[in-house]
């Protein structure tokens, strides 16, 4: 049997909200030739497989597809190696090497990791002058069908941002947090953001210079199951 970790990656403050993420933090209990098909059952927008703790060698799948990188996976797999007393400085996808850092102690704490915003999918980011009109969407505009990222100020002077994401070409629908098109609006933008994306999950972004920028927020465990 495999253990799968099921968490929420970034909550707000009372711990609500978050983009559901499934972990297996011993990815050998998953064969590869089973992990697309295994994501896919699960339906989690992604799903994690470690396959070596002290490295931190990971692979990421959506419903449809594999990914080099994705935020919210990273940040959720790197909390839960370190509530599991296996802190690591870096995660290890295929994309390359992701900073870990954390940021305060206990349950309020934060963890964010780092990496190139061309290792995001491709998506699409698409300004709105009015964050009501993101908020009061009931589907992507206009029917598209690819990979948009729909965000405006809710106050430019404190770079408080809110956003919508839709991942159609992989079989997510719309994604309740995604912390890869943060980490390419905040180095689009070159300044640090507060993002409420979705129905109310809250991220953290800041660009590092030279194609780089981090993304970070709140992580809770929801349960662990055996598959």
């Amino acid at each position: 049997m495999a253990t799968l970790h099921v968490l929420r990656v970034f909550c707000d403050e009372a711990g609500a909200f978050g983009n559901p993420l499934g972990v297996f933090l011993d990815g050998a209990e998953v064969a590869p030739a089973r992990r697309q098909a295994v994501a896919h059952d699960l339906g989690f927008s992604e799903t994690v497989f470690v396959d070596d703790r002290t490295s931190a060698a990971m692979r990421i799948f959506t419903p449809g597809l594999e990914l080099p990188f994705a935020g919210h996976p990273s940040v959720g797999t790197a909390w839960l190696l370190a509530r599991e007393g296996e802190a690591v400085a870096a995660l290890r996808p295929p994309a390359g090497e992701v900073a870990v850092r954390r940021e305060g102690d206990g349950d309020g704490a934060l963890t964010f990791v780092s990496a190139r915003a061309e290792w995001s999918p491709p998506w699409e980011l698409i300004r709105y002058d009015d964050p009501e009109e993101i908020a009061a969407l009931g589907g992507p505009p206009g029917g598209r069908d690819d990979e948009i990222y729909l965000w405006a100020w809710e106050d430019e002077a404190a770079g408080r941002v809110r956003s919508r994401c839709y991942s159609l070409a992989d079989g997510v629908g719309e994604d309740e947090a995604t912390g890869s098109a943060a980490i390419m609006l905040a180095a689009a933008l070159g300044r640090e953001l507060t993002i409420s994306q979705g129905e109310g999950s809250q991220l953290r972004a800041r660009p590092l210079g030279e194609g780089w920028a981090e993304v970070g927020g709140r992580v809770v465990l929801d349960e662990v199951r055996k598959l």
